[in-house]
């Protein structure tokens, strides 16, 4: 059978179970929007091309799978970048396709020309520049088995126009897949195991330190179960939120920068940290050399070149999260004490909840709107969210209960992810609500994509925490530069109930604490298009407890 290459595209990813695509059309991408025509694959037009990648992303966390973007060439591929950039970053598998110049026009400088496979080079896990169009199949499957094994991570395919218009006759990709120099991690060190398990036995002040790895390994069953019958503490980044209920007893909340006190106090006075699925970012560790120092380390990840690379192992495991946990679990009988290292942690959680002031007079204080979403949703949504104030408060006060359920963009920080990542976890997940957690900043970086959401009838909420500043770097213009506040103010800002309104959305505008809850049920009952909540809140409020940056866990400012 004769197919053209974009038809062969399209065939592809159909037997790679792709049922949802983001993307936005352009002149090298014709011909496989003409054959999107005709596909069973569900196209979402976005409004920008950033837009489209954060969706893909927004839609893989969700729901483990591998999100999927499509841009044309030139502009349309460099506007995925920063998505790109994100999802490596956090471990995120995405194959994002992007549009080329013929071949014969490569390096020529042609209209809408950009190599972006050299540009991407280091923000992917690989990339192609698929030159003949008897390469399609083998490269799309090639792409999604890089994406998702192993460390989970984005994958650029450049596909030259003559290649996508070339026809040919199709022979499917085989079953088998090899690609030189990438081998699948299988198994794991049993003497290493075995190591770790006598390290916990006699561990007197043990913590968990659970990151993104535990879900993107789908190891949050074996994580729980490790907690309870050893009584161990668990403390989470911000990637692993969601991984062990927030509300259980042994839950610490996050660590670091922005952790809770009795987090960053338990991990600096334990004896034996179980790392699993985590990096040792400097946000979480504060000054290293003086991170958790009388602490034995088990370091738990698939990636080996993560193990040692900021905090030294004691007893470094290579492997996927999930079987670790499981081998170690096997070998580990249950305890039922109730230790002096359970009362000291309980103290510190009566002495240092986390707690917030009064606002002024026609506002709200940003962290009661979060603590009102936990209490309403009762922990069942996802939740995303942009980057700064807003990002800490959520990790803070909503009480993630299950896996997949927060969804932020932690290594880059990248602003204005959250709302088009919403999008993707909506189509991901359309019976659970949806809310995006804002600031008034980055809300505005892709509010264009209120566009996607009216027209694809999308009943995100979009909760925007409204203090006209750019909050977190005020904070810190606040605490380390005297207070100067150089172009950070943003009260120049357009209505956003008008503007929710003139996309077909709904919009709100609350700016008294009575109203919060009523306000979040509304929008909860508005089941065919997006609601924006403008919240004015406190305007100069900060997120505490905060580390300082070159500081240790434990000079911790606020939150006292």
């Amino acid at each position: 059978m004769k197919l053209k290459g974009a038809e062969i595209l399209l065939r592809c990813l159909e037997e790679e179970g792709v049922d949802t695509i983001f993307g936005y059309p352009g002149g090298a991408v014709l011909p496989i929007y003409d054959a999107l025509y005709h596909s069973k694959i569900r196209h979402i037009l976005v409004r920008h091309e950033q837009g489209a990648a954060h969706a893909a992303d927004g839609y893989a966390r969700a729901t483990g799978k591998v999100g999927v973007c499509i841009a044309t060439s030139g502009p349309g591929a460099t506007n995925l970048v920063t998505g790109i950039a994100t999802a490596y970053m956090d471990s995120i598998p995405l194959v994002c396709f992007t549009g080329q110049v013929a071949t014969h026009l490569i390096g020529k400088d042609a209209f809408q020309e950009a190599d972006i496979t050299g540009i991407t080079l280091p923000i992917t896990k690989h990339n192609y520049l698929v030159e003949r169009t008897e390469d399609v199949a083998r490269v799309v499957k090639e792409a999604f088995y890089i994406a998702r094994t192993n460390r989970p991570g984005p994958v650029v395919v450049d596909l030259p126009r003559d290649v996508m218009d070339r026809e040919i006759e199709y022979e499917p990709a085989g079953e088998e897949i090899n690609i030189r120099g990438y081998r699948v991690m299988k198994g794991y060190n049993m003497g290493q195991v075995k190591l770790a398990v006598e390290l916990i036995k006699k561990a007197e002040r043990p913590v968990i330190y659970a990151g993104g790895g535990v879900i993107s390994s789908e190891a949050a069953d074996e994580l729980r179960e490790l907690a309870e019958k050893r009584k161990i503490p668990v403390t989470t980044t911000l990637m692993g939120l969601g991984a062990f209920p927030s509300n259980h007893y042994l839950s610490l909340g996050m660590l670091g920068m922005h952790g809770t006190r009795y987090a960053n106090y338990a991990i600096s006075e334990s004896d034996l940290i179980i790392a699993a699925g985590v990096r040792f970012d400097d946000r979480v560790t504060g000054k290293l050399d003086a991170f958790a120092p009388g602490a034995k380390v088990i370091h738990i990840d698939i990636d080996a070149a993560e193990i040692g690379k900021n905090v030294e192992a004691h007893v470094p495991i290579v492997g996927q999260v999930k079987e670790v946990l499981r081998a170690i679990n096997e070998r580990l009988d249950a305890v039922e004490e109730y230790t002096e290292w359970h009362r000291t942690i309980d103290r510190w959680k009566d002495e240092y909840p986390l707690t917030y002031g009064s606002p002024s007079p026609g506002r709200i204080m940003p962290q009661h709107i979060i603590e009102k979403i936990s209490e309403i949703t009762e922990g069942r949504a996802i939740i995303t969210t942009e980057v700064g104030q807003n990002q800490m408060w959520t990790a803070q006060y909503y009480k993630f209960k299950y896996p997949r359920t927060f969804i932020s963009s932690g290594g880059l920080g990248t602003m204005g992810f959250g709302f088009p990542a919403a999008i993707g976890a909506k189509i991901a997940r359309p019976d659970w609500p949806v809310f995006d957690i804002a600031g008034d900043g980055s809300i505005q970086m892709n509010i264009q994509e209120l566009a996607t959401a009216v027209q694809y009838k999308l009943p995100v909420i979009i909760c925007i925490l409204n203090n006209q500043y750019l909050g977190m770097v005020r904070q810190w213009q606040g605490l380390f530069y005297n207070r100067r506040y150089s172009y950070t103010d943003i009260s120049h800002q357009p209505d956003f109930v008008k503007l929710a309104e003139a996309y077909g959305a709904v919009g709100m505008r609350v700016k008294d604490s009575a109203e919060v809850e009523r306000a979040i049920k509304e929008a909860l009952k508005v089941d065919d298009r997006p609601v924006v909540i403008d919240f004015w809140v406190e305007r100069e409020a900060d997120v505490y407890p905060m580390v300082p940056p070159g500081k240790s866990l434990l000079e911790m400012v606020g939150g006292d």
